[in-house]
């Protein structure tokens, strides 16, 4: 796959192929008729071939001369969107890398229906390009030996659609930027190596954004209690890592927190039954928000400050770790009595709320976390957890959600879970003695780290973080959801 793609500033004389795209009724767009006719009708004779369904994505290849025409199928009109455009980017960019084009012209223009206009379809379909190139094979032996980076360049035959392609392209490029570090392995993507990845993305944002590390005994002196807690077994030290972008002008000031749990053993409480495999994704939260905030740094320019906290640690086990029966007590004076060590990541959450509502004094707050899987139970991998306490923004968040495909679903938090969170020894525990509502028992207890006046939503995305197989545009592995969905709501913020 490729390496590098990226947007020619004007159209190629001679690209090695050119991409058209049919609808599920097979025949050609207006605008590729043309083509049709200095191919001699190859390009109509190619779609009346029987394997040929018009469904999203599907592509065929059609050789004229040194010119190669990749056809792609866009499915039923009326029902194309910006997943199904994704699907199709995928499908193209697929096709392409199977012929080894190295640049290539896509037929876009007049390609607009009435819920998909020109712009956004182009995005869309970049996005689906981006996403579908990205391959993590940084610790195979074979991609080390090879010498020469395969890229790819597009051009448009509509150079009014080059900036939604551009946009596309960037945003995708975020999405793969917080993949890759999802997807590096524990030995590696330790608490100390995601904080110099969000220093590294710092001083590479020409300013844009700007990073702190709070650790040691900085941790001690804000009162990080659950940090230092969950993080004491560890020889990776936990910290917590604030990144922050301030416009020329902003009134307004939003708190992304995204759950950095680097690795999750189960600590005490260890997990059993293989349950440790694949708990590098345990950091996913805060890999989306770091995504954002790439985002912000190269693709999005928000009219909102917004800042950027991962609470970053490892749960794991020794003669140091915290145990079941433990009582700590948080910045906001809220006590914690701990009846299980693996319901660690809104311990450390609870930080960076409590910590981001007292420092950042925030006009709203989004949090991202691989929290349950109470929530994959509910939800399965379709759709993320969405717990909001304030109506308009829950309307960004839905909206943000519609259009890049980030798909989320509204779930309740009444005062009914509040009370079952409740402790005996404490004021609350980190996990209720019943399995009752499981997705909501760790919204309820995050929302007693939130000022009540403050609009806050909790994003589970313990289901749709990472997928076991494929899924157009996304291959196995990280997804990056969520790094889109912040993006789109941080742009659009009045």
């Amino acid at each position: 796959m490729y390496q590098s793609i990226e947007i020619a500033s004007r159209s190629t004389a001679k690209p090695a192929a050119i991409v058209c795209f049919y609808f599920d009724d097979k025949s050609l767009r207006e605008a590729d008729k043309a083509l049709d006719k200095a191919t001699k009708g190859a390009l109509s004779a190619a779609l009346k071939r029987a394997e040929v369904t018009g469904s999203a994505g599907e592509s065929h290849l059609v050789d004229e001369g040194k010119t190669r025409y990749v056809l792609i199928g866009l499915g039923e009109k009326k029902k194309l969107d910006g997943r199904v455009v994704r699907q199709v980017g995928a499908g193209a960019v697929r096709a392409l890398d199977r012929i080894g084009a190295a640049t290539a012209s896509l037929q876009l223009g007049g390609l607009t229906t009435d819920t998909m206009p020109g712009e956004r379809l182009a995005q869309a379909l970049a996005e689906g390009i981006g996403l579908a190139a990205f391959d993590f094979n940084d610790f195979k032996s074979t991609t080390k030996k090879e010498a020469k980076t395969k890229a790819l360049k597009l051009s448009a035959d509509d150079a009014t659609l080059s900036s939604a392609l551009r946009k596309g392209l960037a945003l995708a490029e975020s999405t793969n930027f917080a993949r890759r570090l999802a997807a590096t392995p524990p030995n590696v993507a330790t608490t100390t190596y995601i904080a110099s990845q969000a220093q590294k993305l710092a001083r590479g944002s020409k300013g844009r954004i700007r990073c702190r590390v709070i650790k040691g005994q900085a941790l001690v002196t804000n009162k990080l209690v659950g940090l230092i807690n969950v993080g004491k077994a560890s020889e990776n030290p936990p910290c917590l890592i604030e990144l922050s972008y301030t416009p020329r002008s902003s009134k307004k000031t939003v708190l992304l927190v995204g759950k950095t749990i680097c690795y999750d053993t189960g600590g005490l409480s260890l997990k059993i039954n293989n349950g440790m495999k694949g708990m590098k994704y345990d950091k996913n939260g805060g890999m989306a928000v770091l995504g954002a905030m790439h985002a912000i740094a190269h693709a999005i320019k928000p009219n909102c400050k917004v800042v950027a906290l991962l609470p970053a640690a490892e749960n794991s086990i020794s003669d140091e770790a915290y145990r079941p029966d433990d009582i700590i007590t948080y910045l906001n004076g809220v006590s914690v009595e701990v009846t299980n060590t693996d319901a660690e990541g809104r311990l450390v959450l609870a930080d960076a709320l409590a910590w981001g509502c007292k420092k950042v004094k925030p006009d709203a707050i989004i949090d991202l976390a691989t929290l349950t899987g109470g929530v994959v139970v509910a939800l399965g991998a379709t759709c993320a957890g969405l717990f909001c306490n304030d109506d308009k923004l829950r309307g960004r968040i839905e909206c943000a959600a519609e259009g890049t495909g980030d798909r989320v679903w509204r779930l309740p938090l009444w005062e009914d879970y509040r009370e079952m969170m409740k402790s005996k020894h404490a004021d609350i525990w980190n996990s209720a003695p019943v399995r009752h509502a499981h997705p909501i028992q760790g919204a309820a207890f995050l929302s007693y780290f939130v000022d009540e006046k403050i609009p806050w939503a909790h994003i589970d995305i313990a289901g749709t973080s990472n997928i076991d197989s494929e899924q157009s545009p996304f291959v196995a592995g990280p997804t990056g959801f969520g790094v889109r969905l912040l993006a789109s709501v941080l742009e659009n913020w009045d």
